[in-house]
């Protein structure tokens, strides 16, 4: 028992090698574990408990990303006078920090120069020091010329030479030429206070820098005649914090953070900014980056409240909810791409560098999190070749899970005003499509998006819902408080009258095929279990009876060529009984000591079984020839209410909050 919960609890925590060598472990006088956990959410884990690296040891101001020796790294500096280099894969430090500055870092970008990946690091002692990624030495003697902090850097190429662009509290803004080490020109003048930000990007084929300032106005240069584009970008009412650039419909533009507390975007081509400006931060925008998440260009902004917010360039639309889990102001972002999703990584007051899954808003190296409410439903599908979970819970959402990744497809699916309780999935004009209550909504796995509007009829909430398919269509059967109706997925009509009969909840629904005739098997609070023929809907014989308790799950399988329905209940017992002759097989099947929570079936070394899950948080296997149970129980430290079975044999098992993947070993 504590070889499984400390095997479970290490893939809780996001280390799923941890957990592999847990399960491994021989325990005397035991049986080798016969399952191990792939993953599991950590939605209930008390963070506190997560021993998590420190990046600085002040507040750390500053991040880039680059490439070096093939492997994507970010660069981070602080007010602790340190820059250091971080490999995004393993996310570990590389080597010792580079010291050489005698003030904070308060800037990084990254660059390439004579082919060699290099980080250029502003600071506080008001210099520019350009430090080799690969052999981590510094290059020459710092950039000199700045009368004050340099507060921000930013890389560009001019006229095939790579350049820097800086700017200070000196109100100035400077290019220097990379290969020479050379100031090119005189200083850029014209913001009245403190220049914060840099960016640049390509305007009608001419290299051109975006400024940021105190003065509250951004501001566009061109970098090879070294002259001022247009009048200031104005509208914020504070200080111009940060800036960065995108294309929006093969438009340049730039990105504007303030400490007004909104992002703003700028056509550069009209010197016009473009929409409302975007709000939702709770203070000060202080670190703004583009990138593209699902092919759409967005903003990721982090603030003075510590969260990150995405932006969709085009439409000014918020993508999702805010991102939560910095501990203190998010003062730097980056992206990158790794493993070919889009990331940011987020530097903050608290020393932290975070990287976060732009696709699933998790942070990596954290265990992933999904339900805030107990899990109450699993059901399998597989959507463009890649075998997924689907979830519901008492949170009243949705979810998708890759079952490979352990990752969230995409944001939850929500719509639901009240619990989940129930989900199934069919395929529905050829989509892969999740049927879930409390109120019966279809949702295309596809695309994450509901198909029409809910299915109403119920009076009550939903408790269970099935699929099967009668007359060639695809139809969802959902039990509700007490009657059974039929939905004909495609058109979304109720189809027939409700199926009448349980006297309390219909807590339980399953379908099969008999004879030819595709039934629905339900299980109710009256401690009956019901067959009705969908075709003719209408009851086929009397109840079975038998459970002494509230039934609570059904499931169908074949045993023997026979079509059988293995329920459990409150009474704790596990019972099959067979559809052709409506009688029980067997004795109830016995070892749970609390409700049966969920019944799953499947063919397990080409014999019929049943899973089981209850509120005594265990997990059995029963052998549905035999009537005995097969292995040891899986413990699990809450009680478990849903549990399916992918095809190829792995277990998805809801508990509490949790959704854990389990491989036979």
């Amino acid at each position: 028992m504590r070889r499984q919960l400390l095997a479970l609890d290490a893939a809780r925590y996001g280390d799923r090698e941890l957990s592999a060598r847990l399960t491994a472990v021989p325990v005397e006088d035991e049986p080798a574990a016969p399952w191990g956990v792939e993953w599991a959410t950590g939605s209930q884990l008390d963070r506190s408990l997560r021993r998590i690296p420190t990046a600085h040891t002040d507040a750390l101001l500053a991040v880039a990303t680059a490439v070096v020796d093939g492997r994507p790294v970010a660069v981070t500096g602080g007010t602790d006078r340190s820059v250091r280099v971080w490999d995004l894969t393993t996310r570990e430090q590389i080597g010792q920090p580079l010291t050489a500055h005698t003030g904070q870092v308060c800037s990084v970008a990254t660059a390439v120069v004579d082919g060699r990946p290099v980080a250029l690091i502003g600071s506080g002692d008001r210099t520019v020091r350009v430090w080799d990624l690969t052999t981590r030495e510094q290059i020459g003697q710092p950039l000199t010329g700045h009368a004050a902090a340099v507060s921000a850097v930013a890389t560009a190429v001019l006229d095939g030479r790579p350049v820097a662009v800086t700017s200070g509290g000196d109100d100035t803004v400077r290019v220097w030429d990379l290969t020479t080490r050379e100031q090119i020109g005189q200083p850029l003048t014209g913001h009245t206070h403190a220049v914060c930000a840099v960016a640049t990007t390509v305007l009608d084929g001419r290299p051109i820098a975006v400024t940021g300032s105190h003065d509250e106005t951004a501001r566009v240069w061109d970098l090879t005649t070294r002259e001022q584009i247009g009048e200031p970008l104005t509208g914020h009412e504070e200080a111009v914090r940060a800036v960065a650039t995108g294309v929006v419909d093969g438009r340049p533009v730039a990105v504007t953070g303030s400490h007004d507390e909104t992002v703003r975007v700028w056509d550069l081509t009209t010197g016009r900014q473009l929409g409302r400006p975007l709000t939702g931060h709770d203070g000060w925008v202080l670190s703004v980056v583009t990138t593209t998440i699902d092919g759409r260009p967005c903003i990721v902004s982090g603030g003075e409240d510590w969260t990150l917010q995405v932006w969709d360039l085009a439409t000014g639309e918020q993508v999702g909810e805010p991102v939560i889990g910095h501990t203190d102001k998010v003062r730097a972002v980056a992206t990158a791409v790794l493993d070919g999703r889009p990331h940011v990584i987020a530097g903050s007051q608290d020393g932290m560098v975070r990287v976060w899954d732009l696709t699933s808003g998790g942070q990596v190296g954290e265990p992933p999190t999904g339900h805030t409410g107990d899990v109450n439903a699993v059901a399998t599908a597989v959507v463009d070749g890649r075998p997924v979970a689907v979830t519901g819970g008492d949170d009243g959402t949705v979810r998708v899970w890759d079952l490979t990744t352990g990752r969230q497809i995409g944001l939850h699916l929500t719509g639901q005003d009240d619990w989940v309780g129930a989900v199934a999935t069919a395929v529905v004009d050829g989509r892969p499509v999740a049927v879930a209550g409390s109120h019966v909504q279809v949702w295309d796995l596809t695309t994450c998006q509901q198909i029409s509007e809910p299915l109403t009829g119920h009076e009550e909430g939903v408790n269970a819902v099935a699929t099967a398919v009668v007359d060639g269509r695809p139809v969802a059967i959902a039990g509700s408080w007490d009657d059974v109706r039929v939905w004909d997925l495609p058109a979304g009509q109720q189809v027939g009258e409700p199926l009448t009969g349980h006297t309390g909840d219909v807590n339980a629904v399953a379908t099969a095929v008999v004879g030819g005739r595709p039934l629905a098997v339900t299980g109710g609070d009256d401690g009956t279990v019901r067959i009705w023929d969908l075709t003719a809907g209408r009851q086929i014989g009397q109840p079975l009876t038998g459970h002494t308790d509230c039934v609570l799950a059904v499931a169908t399988a074949v045993v023997e060529g026979h079509p059988v329905a293995v329920t459990g209940g409150s009474d704790s017992t596990v019972r099959v009984w067979d559809l052709t002759t409506v009688q029980q097989i067997g004795q109830p099947l016995t070892g749970h000591t609390g409700d049966v929570n969920t019944v799953a079936t499947a063919v397990v070394d080409g014999r019929p079984v049943a899973v089981t899950g209850g509120d005594d948080g265990t997990v059995r296997v029963w052998d549905l020839t035999t009537g005995d149970q097969v292995g040891p129980e899986s413990v699990f430290p809450l009680p478990v209410c849903a549990v399916a079975v992918v095809p190829d044999g792995r277990l998805v098992v809801g508990f509490g909050w949790e959704v854990a993947v389990l491989a036979r070993r």
